[in-house]
């Protein structure tokens, strides 16, 4: 197994519903992401897969989370842009751009803060 990995990052805005503290009122983060991909084999390269190809699929499902209220989004009308629900969100686009005989996402992280985030992964 290879697990190839990116980091990257985001700024937003958003707020959580019914929550009971101060997260229920709008804040924003400069969310830090690092996306693993798990590849079973190397291809004819010898890569698992190609860091552009993982790079270009991580900005674009990061871009559309880029500077804007995440409560507006639509993969966040009916459910909180926890940080547990934005890596849920990342993953799941990501499955659409990312999965390959030989490869797909294993893993996302999702870092409010230097100190607090989330690891998502569907075993």
């Amino acid at each position: 197994m290879f697990d190839v990995f990116t980091s990257t990052h985001f700024s937003s805005g958003h707020h959580l519903r019914n929550y009971p503290g101060n997260c229920e009122k709008p804040h924003g983060h400069n969310w830090k992401v690092e996306v693993t991909v798990r590849a079973t084999e190397l291809d004819a390269l010898g890569m698992a897969v190609d860091f552009r190809v993982v790079k270009n699929a991580v900005k674009t499902v990061v871009d559309d989370l880029d500077h804007r209220d995440l409560n507006e989004h639509p993969a966040f009308k009916d459910r909180n842009p926890s940080s547990e629900n934005i890596a849920v969100h990342i993953f799941a686009s990501l499955k659409k751009l990312l999965t390959a005989d030989r490869y797909r996402p294993y893993s996302v992280t999702v870092r409010e803060t230097d100190n607090c985030g989330v690891i998502y992964r569907e075993d």
